[in-house]
């Protein structure tokens, strides 16, 4: 038996082969997906104010870092989705205290992307 660890499309899968001398192909046990690598996280601790994913889609532009002062509507981040730039704004006035994702991660619908304070 061997183990891999194989990236498809962006997911990654645990991959088991069991070996059966030299006649073919062996058969492949798939696992479910590894879980995701974590994002990079502000040493300052999570804000009390959440900003989710709206979509599915891939981290465009990180347009904000922790520590930066924004106002409602100030875009924090940029989502790719659907082939689209999608800006993803601040619901309020606030300061940034993490980014929890990282430019290029993948992200679906409901993740946490940032955190804010008052």
């Amino acid at each position: 038996m061997k183990n891999y660890t194989i990236t498809v499309n962006g997911n990654v899968y645990d991959v088991t082969v069991e070996e059966k001398g030299s006649t073919g192909a062996a058969p492949v046990a798939a696992s479910a997906p590894a879980p995701k690598a974590a994002a990079p996280k502000a040493a300052t601790g999570a804000g009390s104010i959440k900003i989710e994913a709206g979509a599915a889609g891939k981290v465009f532009k990180l347009e904000a870092t922790p520590g930066t002062k924004v106002k409602a509507g100030d875009t924090v981040l940029v989502l790719e989705v659907m082939k689209m730039e999608t800006p993803v704004v601040a619901p309020k006035d606030g300061v940034v205290a993490t980014i929890d994702v990282a430019e290029g991660q993948a992200v679906e619908s409901g993740d946490l992307l940032a955190t804010m304070n008052e």
